[in-house]
């Protein structure tokens, strides 16, 4: 796979599916021109990792801390986007939220959290765990988005 025009391979199976579909469908319709900063893997923590570009938006990763399963600097919206794909652990809920908020406590851009999934199938397990203020986008509907609350998809909250 093609990230920013280096070429990542991920292992198979697992959420990496739906990282794929992610990267490939998510970013181009909903984060166009984008930069994929982080990629997290099934049985490689860091498979794509631009600690330069997280720097720059004041952010430093600790190793060990509980990444989101994807991290996307969408420059035109000047947002950093955090992605969790959902197969066999949870959506953003409450307690990941605030997990997140607090990895990106440092970043000088806003936020914007999403959860994805494959299928509504794999939704209807977590629905009523999803947190307020973020996204939900499954690839078995790639066109569109779900928001919990606010005016605007893809909006960032502070």
């Amino acid at each position: 796979m093609d990230i920013n025009d280096t070429l990542i391979t991920l292992s198979p199976g697992g959420q990496n599916i739906l990282i794929e579909k992610i990267i490939n469908d998510f970013c181009p319709r909903f984060t166009p021109n984008s930069k994929i900063i982080y990629v997290g893997d099934t049985d490689d923590k860091f498979a794509h990792f631009d600690q330069l570009a997280l720097a720059e938006l004041g952010m430093k990763i600790d190793p060990h801390g509980k990444m989101p399963d994807i991290m996307i600097h969408f420059p035109s919206e000047n947002w950093l986007i955090l992605i969790e794909a959902v197969t066999s652990h949870g959506p953003i809920d409450a307690k990941r939220k605030t997990e997140l908020k607090t990895l990106c406590k440092n970043c000088h851009i806003p936020i914007v959290m999403v959860t994805a999934f494959l299928n509504r199938q794999a939704m209807k397990e977590y629905l009523t765990e999803i947190a307020w203020e973020t996204d939900v986008w499954i690839a078995e509907d790639a066109t569109h988005l779900i928001h919990f609350n606010g005016e605007n998809l893809l909006q960032s909250y502070q």
